[in-house]
């Protein structure tokens, strides 16, 4: 006999029939999941669903290469060829350059405490993010479903 496959359990409704920030909102749309992605800045307790996680994964992934062919475009078009055939960027490349620093250091945080949730949400614990290090393993942590063990690590606020 087979045990049926864990279904989160509904989230917790808050007093206006939102999904309070301490719990995971399971099903999260893409608008929800950027928003919660910045009210939880710093916040490392708690969970995160796959959808919170993913929807800010792609967001992240999206503006980076944006960046990165803006960078290329305005670098790529005034690029000069020094005299040793080495090549520099053109005038512009810095400003998108610039952007993207900018975007990585202020999304830094907030994405290492939304994979620490999301590692909590597998009923994992959160230094597991240092395994990132090796190459797909935290993409297959990540990748793991939801287990009502980990509402061990939901602190819930008023």
């Amino acid at each position: 006999m087979t045990s049926p496959q864990y279904q989160p359990a509904p989230p917790a409704q808050s007093g206006a029939g939102e999904t309070p920030l301490w719990a995971p909102l399971y099903g999260a749309s893409l608008p929800q999941a950027f928003q919660r992605f910045f009210k939880k800045y710093a916040d490392f307790s708690g969970r995160a669903s796959r959808s919170e996680y993913w929807w800010w994964y792609l967001v992240s992934f999206l503006v980076t290469v944006a960046l990165e062919l803006l960078a290329l475009a305005l670098g790529g078009r005034g690029t000069f060829v020094n005299a040793d055939g080495a090549s520099t960027p053109g005038p512009l490349f810095w400003v998108p350059s610039l952007l993207i620093l900018v975007w990585t250091f202020g999304t830094l945080v907030p994405y290492l405490s939304l994979t620490w949730r999301r590692l909590h949400d597998a009923n994992l614990p959160g230094p597991l993010f240092f395994l990132g290090f090796i190459p797909f393993v935290l993409l297959i942590l990540t990748l793991l479903p939801s287990k009502p063990e980990g509402a061990r690590f939901d602190r819930p606020r008023a």
